[in-house]
């Protein structure tokens, strides 16, 4: 008869087998189950991408050139005392001599100081009207830079194939493209179907308050509810989203919200050579340790993930099951975007320690010692939830949080599943078969924030192809746009302008 550890030993001899078959099932299972997510996210794209290509509208790539670098030699910068309001008029008196088929089709309006509004009536008083944005401010040279400048930042140089000078790219480029493409076609006959509002802020560098704000609350007023609307953002990014070969139109559906916050604490001022157990400079230097330390939370939901998910199919190798299976890898994609300032942005409100004050004299104790802390909202994420994690976490240590007055939401997320994103993707696949469009978030701001009121579908998209080298000149040194670039915005606006008579 077998002994009790003979038995046992038995036992254990029948089960481990067992269980490491069962632990190969489940394995199996599970890459079968990730298999098919993968297989199932490729389907669903090879769907979206199957568009039939057709060419660009005939474009005078020199005439275009000349016509924006004229643009672009007017130095439209915002101020308070209006200085430059010479400049915002002779870029207005160029739009009139330049496009005089558009402003025979279009009406014109002026907002606030400078900005523009056309309104071209539709065939059809039924159909949902549409609105494109561009802004013609620039935002001004950083003193002592240029000299850095390969071409005067005003100089409105063409040279070696590029438009060179502050507003080719920001936004200037899209100001004249949207206006080159309306001129193309009231010369043609055309006249879309819907109604369609081109909206020309002057002051988006400093928030819009004088320009969009002004356009968007009348539009409110004559009870105009349009069916999309389009503004500056997102671009075609070329070797800028990992794994990803092909260009990828990254459509912005929402931008981050805007949020300061002050943190602020007293202390007895006296000589340096008798100080307290802590110092203001101290305690708030602590509190933005602390802050830095304990970020928001990292999440990848809503837009960032719906991105990750379209663009899966394209990129190569493990990373493409890791993309296309983020119910279960999701703690690991985390963990990698959050390496990267760019890609951290993606996945949470940010916290950036921006301003110290604090101090006058190497020997004497301050009083007051202030520090800010800027936070770009993450959709979901609300300027009341951040401020009361800060004080959470600065809880115990005598420090005041207070929020400065500049204070913007996250804005709400348009959907990707509407006839008018699905337009705007169809005329992107059409111009460049070889484009993925995917829904991206933009963590700047644009005007297109205050057209919340008057449209569900907000899209923050510029059809401007750049890789990396680039994104240095938006707002730095050598902005420039490359001729073909711009000939293929204005045949993107020409060819969408076309294609919503079938929305």
């Amino acid at each position: 008869m077998p002994t009790p550890r003979a038995r046992a030993h038995a036992m254990r001899g029948r089960l481990l087998p067992r269980l490491a078959l069962t632990l190969l099932a489940l394995v199996a299972g599970l890459a079968a189950i990730m298999a098919w997510h993968t297989w199932r996210i490729g389907q669903r794209a090879s769907q979206d991408a199957n568009v039939p290509a057709r060419p660009g509208a005939a474009v005078n790539a020199q005439a275009v050139a000349q016509r924006l670098s004229q643009a672009v030699q007017q130095a439209t910068i915002w101020g308070p005392k209006d200085e430059h309001a010479a400049a915002f008029e002779a870029l207005h008196q160029q739009l009139q001599t330049g496009f005089p088929h558009a402003h025979a089709a279009l009406k014109r309006q002026t907002f606030g100081r400078h900005a523009l509004l056309y309104t071209w009536v539709g065939r059809d008083p039924q159909a949902q009207p549409i609105a494109l944005l561009a802004h013609q401010d620039v935002v001004p040279i950083a003193p002592g830079t240029e000299k850095d400048w390969q071409q005067p930042p005003f100089s409105g140089a063409i040279q070696d194939g590029f438009v060179w000078g502050r507003g080719a790219w920001d936004d200037k480029g899209n100001v004249m493209a949207i206006m080159e493409a309306v001129e193309m076609l009231a010369q043609a006959g055309f006249q879309p179907k819907q109604t369609t509002y081109l909206v020309f802020g002057a002051d988006e560098e400093v928030g819009g308050q004088d320009g969009a704000l002004l356009i968007a609350q009348w539009l409110q007023q004559q009870k105009v509810r349009l069916r999309f609307a389009m503004d500056e953002g997102l671009l075609i990014t070329h070797d800028m989203v990992p794994g990803v070969r092909k260009p990828v139109a990254l459509i912005g559906m929402a931008e981050k919200g805007y949020l300061t916050l002050r943190l602020s604490a007293k202390a007895q001022p006296g000589h340096a050579s008798m100080p307290p157990m802590r110092s203001a400079i101290g305690l708030v230097g602590e509190a933005v340790a602390r802050v830095e330390t304990h970020q928001m939370p990292a999440h990848l939901s809503g837009l960032p993930r719906e991105m990750f998910e379209t663009v899966a199919p394209e990129v190569q190798g493990l990373n493409r099951w890791l993309l296309s299976n983020l119910w279960l890898t999701e703690p690991l994609v985390i963990s990698q975007l959050q390496k990267a300032p760019s890609t951290n942005a993606m996945v949470r409100t940010t916290t950036a320690a921006t301003v110290f004050q604090a101090g006058e004299r190497e020997n004497v104790l301050p009083g007051v010692a202030s520090a800010l802390i800027n936070f770009r909202l993450l959709p979901g994420d609300s300027s009341a939830q951040v401020q009361a994690h800060v004080q959470q976490v600065l809880a115990g240590l005598d420090v005041q949080v207070t929020h400065e007055p500049q204070l913007v939401e996250a804005s709400p997320v348009s959907r990707s599943g509407t006839p008018a994103y699905r337009l705007l993707a169809r005329t992107l696949r059409e111009l460049q078969p070889d484009v993925v469009v995917a829904p991206g978030l933009l963590v700047g701001g644009t005007d297109s924030r205050h057209f919340a009121a008057v449209s569900e579908s907000i899209f923050r998209f510029s059809p401007v192809h750049a890789g990396p080298s680039d994104l240095a000149r938006f707002h730095g040194t050598n902005e420039r746009i490359g001729i073909d670039n711009y000939v293929q915005m204005i045949q993107f606006y020409e060819r969408l302008l076309r294609n919503t008579d079938q929305l």
